[in-house]
């Protein structure tokens, strides 16, 4: 081979090498895991999935071109959690999405390498998930719904749309560590307010009816429908027990309202997963999970169903009628 030829041939070589790069990444299939802590026919978790999905392709990522999205439905109970956690890291996704401190906890608790993003999760330093909101360290960080001081803010919303209700049931999951702190914002400002409370819950639905019927027995009683997973997964039925025993309930999310609660105050309920499609996306594109720092809501929704409030005899306060931000009548 005369030299000219050899020196044409090895930089057309070393021209195709880029391309070849090129073509094999873009070849490549990210997986993304996510694990859902509810029943995969709940509506809301639907919507949340979705929401999920259509951020990540907004941002380049098709499922089924150049992404996988693994996703594995868990309930309540902690061992189907783990048990679920377990699978989707034996898959060995590029990145993970947890939903809840059981959820986030399962998974880092199965793996400390494969980056984790995290939705609707409070107090994540207090769950030791990360080491600071700023600077996250480890492989977990995400997206807080609220600081535990907002479920205060929960009963005196109750009060002033039922100035009746002095005794307050907080319908919690016990064995989630958010609904500690939840509980406890609302002890601080309970005397100051008049209110007597009484924590309750269940593992399932039958349980959930058995202390919310219980509880209905009682006067001038009213309701706090606190933000963990188990309430989502039966909304439709906390939402039918408190219209079936006329009891005041404040809920986390607007979509306990659109479905005939009464009144909701909390953070958009979707929106943090497209947003968190955005920490994937740059996850996958080579940052680390413990350089983006955790970030919570800026607004915070007050939404009232003036349906339900007539059916339960109440009459919404002006006041308080022009500080929501969605009145369904």
């Amino acid at each position: 081979m005369k030299r000219r030829d050899f020196i044409s041939l090895i930089g057309g070589a070393t021209a195709a090498w880029p391309l070849a790069g090129r073509a094999q990444q873009a070849g490549v299939i990210r997986r993304i895991g996510v694990l859902m802590p509810y029943i995969e026919t709940n509506v809301e978790a639907q919507a949340r999935l979705a929401a999920f999905k259509d951020g990540l392709q907004q941002l380049g990522w098709i499922d089924g071109r150049n992404s996988q999205v693994i996703v594995r439905w868990a309930t309540s109970s902690a061992e189907g959690t783990r048990l679920a956690s377990a699978e989707l890291v034996a898959l060995a996704p590029d990145v993970l999405l947890a939903t809840a401190i059981p959820s986030a906890t399962a998974l880092q608790q199965a793996t400390r390498t494969i980056p984790i993003v995290f939705v609707q999760l409070a107090d994540p330093v207090g769950a030791g998930l990360v080491e600071s909101l700023a600077k996250p360290g480890g492989n977990v960080t995400g997206f807080t719904p609220f600081e535990f001081g907002v479920s205060a803010k929960w009963l005196e919303l109750l009060r002033q749309i039922a100035p009746g209700a002095n005794r307050v049931a907080v319908l919690r999951d016990a064995t989630n560590p958010g609904a500690i702190g939840q509980m406890a914002a609302m002890q601080s400002v309970a005397p100051a307010l008049g209110v007597e409370l009484s924590p309750i819950g269940g593992r399932d639905a039958g349980e959930i009816e058995r202390a919310i019927t219980a509880f209905a027995r009682s006067a001038n009683v009213g309701l706090i429908v606190t933000a963990v997973p188990l309430t989502l997964t039966h909304g439709d039925l906390i939402i039918l027990l408190a219209a079936r025993h006329r009891i005041p309930a404040i809920f986390p999310f607007r979509s306990f309202v659109t479905g005939g609660g009464l009144i909701s105050y909390g953070p958009n309920a979707i929106d943090p997963y497209r947003r968190a499609a955005g920490y994937v996306d740059r996850i996958l594109k080579g940052e680390k999970a413990a350089d983006l720092p955790v970030q919570a809501p800026t607004k915070y929704d007050l939404v009232i169903n003036l349906k339900t409030a007539k059916a339960l005899g109440l009459t919404v306060p002006p006041t308080l009628l022009g500080r929501a931000d969605e009145v369904i009548e």
